[in-house]
């Protein structure tokens, strides 16, 4: 019983780091890795916990913003959120739906489905556009951190 508690509770905190706007799963995957999952598995945990934020955030962030920027108090932080993710947001302003699937696809900091989700937010797209674009990025940079991780790990192991 101890043992699936365990293992449980593992594949939580892998979903739980995953769904974190900083980690994501390019911090959740070496960790999961590094707890015993297999990389499919982690991968797969993954992925699920990076996507869970993905449709509260298009549907709410919008509405949040908006209501966000009327209070002094937060009104530099949600300027500087929207200013920092424009920034990062050239090739979604040029190449649309295919940037917007290529800022969340290459795992670097600051990239991700959080940050493709403020910009798709931005852009205003279209939900299921948005949605279907940023899993894409999600499953692509999954399989970049997996093979990155598997690498490291194998270089580790011969130290």
């Amino acid at each position: 019983m101890g043992e699936i508690f365990s293992e449980l509770k593992n594949e939580i905190l892998v979903i739980l780091l995953s769904a974190a706007p900083v980690s994501e799963l390019r911090g959740a995957i070496p960790v999961a890795i590094s707890l015993g999952f297999s990389p499919a598995q982690s991968m797969a945990l993954a992925i699920f916990g990076n996507m869970l934020p993905v449709p509260f955030l298009l549907i709410l962030l919008n509405p949040v913003f908006n209501y966000l920027e009327k209070i002094n108090a937060f009104r530099k932080i949600i300027d500087w959120i929207k200013k920092r993710t424009l920034r990062k947001s050239e090739k979604i302003r040029k190449y649309k739906i295919i940037g917007l699937f290529l800022l969340v696809a290459i795992p670097l900091p600051t990239t991700g489905a959080w940050t493709g989700t403020i910009a798709a937010t931005l852009f205003n797209f279209k939900f299921k556009e948005a949605f279907f674009a940023i899993f894409l990025g999600v499953i692509v940079a999954g399989i970049i951190v997996v093979m990155l991780s598997v690498q490291a790990s194998s270089l580790f192991e011969l130290i």
